[in-house]
């Protein structure tokens, strides 16, 4: 009998702590994104990074509605300007991701980082100086990469948390995905009623946008179920040509489908404007002339804050979700993909689109096999074509989308099953991590409510010693998280 040439992993940054014998690669590129040895293929990791694109393709729409408002000066950025820098900053922040991170993550302008700096800063600073701030959160950032303390705190979490986290993601993705399509909505009396949320928009499903969303979800379950290849992506293909057709015929207006109408665009090419891009002013914001230097040292915390633990906990939990973690929850190659990740703040400031950051939505490559950075490296690719393609990410409905986040989320839930629910000590903040994260709509949130409970339920249970000096300080910042708001009030910062 012919054996099959193999090779041994070894213990490295770069590649899995497992020693098992994997298959010898075919080519120079499987050597070097090491698919064959975890065992993925070309069509895999192609078909991965298209479904992760087609997920997150809603973020070129989105993110210049978020950044229209004007700034402390009343300038506004021209929309198509917005929607070349998150192209630009998503192609590159996810191909560094892949090339170098070598997993499959995707990133992109960070929905709370944009919504922080219409919200809370543009109010006060002009937006090169908000772009400012992005870079030097995202240099902080690498700044704890660099010096090892970011990779120390992610493998300093007990491992009952990180299963924890990563449930907590999947429900997170799955209330996403349930509200982006209408399937779940907020009651509009929510302040004067006992229930906050509802089925569909009148407390009964309706409207064409919510059947197909229905459509496109079970049709994506059954192919999974009879275990058919690339069902995600089969599966947004066929609610997205559903879609077309229903718009066709119907003509239904555009308010009905939110920011993606599935329709052809008139003319599908768009030339790219660079105009946002090196427009920062990095430290103007600390001055007289900006918010001031208390002030805007507290937006670079929550920033810094909010961005670290986002993609901490979302690299955590795509990354067990692909197996790339070992018995203690750790990744290969992970001190080089949280360094690319903390430069995509920098980048996204630099490119005038705002923070970038992992994307929850990386999930659905994963579940179509994306398991290296090769698939990154397609989603990027195809970010970098919708620089002068931007009209054709707008034929993807986010209903349709918001089908393989449910799924995605209902397969992140298998997880459970390494959590001992019969040890309150580990049950009682894995609950609160996996609860807190879809409630409160923040994954930090989550994982702050499961630090701070776990290090103070073995502090009363005479344990104290077990979390370790980094979960003690973790919890202090958490405290300092929670409390910002009356922290802000006491020293008289609006």
């Amino acid at each position: 009998m012919t054996q099959i040439p193999t090779e041994s992993r070894v213990t490295a940054d770069d590649e899995s702590y497992s020693t098992e014998a994997t298959p010898a690669p075919k080519n120079a590129m499987d050597a070097y994104f090491r698919i064959s040895a975890r065992g993925s293929s070309i069509g895999n990791e192609i078909r991965g990074g298209l479904t992760t694109f087609m997920a997150m393709a809603y973020i070129l729409l989105l993110n210049p509605i978020i950044l229209s408002v004007g700034d402390v000066n009343g300038n506004h950025l021209n929309a198509g300007q917005i929607t070349t820098a998150t192209a630009l900053a998503a192609a590159v922040t996810t191909i560094l991701l892949g090339v170098v991170g070598n997993a499959p993550l995707a990133a992109a302008a960070g929905l709370s980082v944009s919504n922080t700096l219409a919200a809370v800063m543009a109010p006060h600073v002009t937006w090169p100086q908000a772009m400012g701030l992005c870079v030097i959160y995202g240099l902080l950032i690498v700044i704890m990469v660099v010096s090892g303390l970011r990779e120390m705190i992610m493998n300093g979490i007990p491992l009952a948390l990180k299963h924890a986290i990563t449930i907590g993601i999947g429900l997170f993705i799955a209330l996403i995905g349930l509200v982006n399509a209408g399937f779940v909505t907020r009651v509009p009396d929510a302040n004067h009623s006992d229930t906050p949320v509802q089925l569909g928009s009148i407390g009964n499903l309706a409207g064409w946008p919510v059947l197909i969303f229905s459509i496109t979800l079970l049709s994506i379950f059954v192919l999974q179920v009879r275990k058919v290849r690339g069902a995600i992506l089969i599966g947004i293909g066929i609610g997205t040509a559903l879609s077309l057709i229903v718009q066709a015929a119907l003509n239904l207006p555009a308010s009905t489908w939110g920011l993606s109408v599935p329709k052809w665009p008139g003319n599908p090419v768009a030339a790219p404007n660079f105009g946002l891009f090196g427009h920062v002013d990095l430290f103007g914001a600390f001055g007289n002339n900006g918010m001031g230097a208390l002030s805007a040292g507290f937006a670079v915390f929550t920033l810094v804050l909010a961005g670290f633990f986002d993609a901490m906990a979302t690299i955590i939990g795509i990354g067990t979700e692909a197996g790339l973690a070992d018995k203690q929850g750790r990744m290969p190659g992970l001190s080089k993909a949280l360094f690319i990740d903390g430069a995509g703040g920098a980048i996204g400031g630099l490119a005038g689109a705002s923070g970038q950051t992992v994307f929850i939505e990386s999930a659905t490559g994963v579940g179509d096999g994306a398991r290296t950075g090769f698939s990154s490296v397609v989603t990027g690719g195809v970010f970098a074509l919708m620089l002068f393609f931007t009209p054709l990410a707008g034929m993807v409905p986010g209903q349709v989308a918001a089908a393989a986040l449910v799924v995605i989320g209902s397969m992140m839930l298998s997880q459970a099953r390494h959590i001992d629910w019969a040890d309150r000590e580990v049950a009682i903040p894995a609950f609160l991590t996996i609860a807190l994260m879809p409630f409160t709509y923040s994954i930090t949130a989550g994982v702050g409510a499961g630090v701070i409970s776990y290090v103070v339920i073995k502090a009363g249970a005479g344990k104290w010693r077990e979390p370790g000096i980094l979960m003690w300080v973790l919890s202090v910042v958490f405290v300092v998280f929670f409390a910002l708001h009356p922290l802000k009030d006491w020293l008289g910062i609006h």
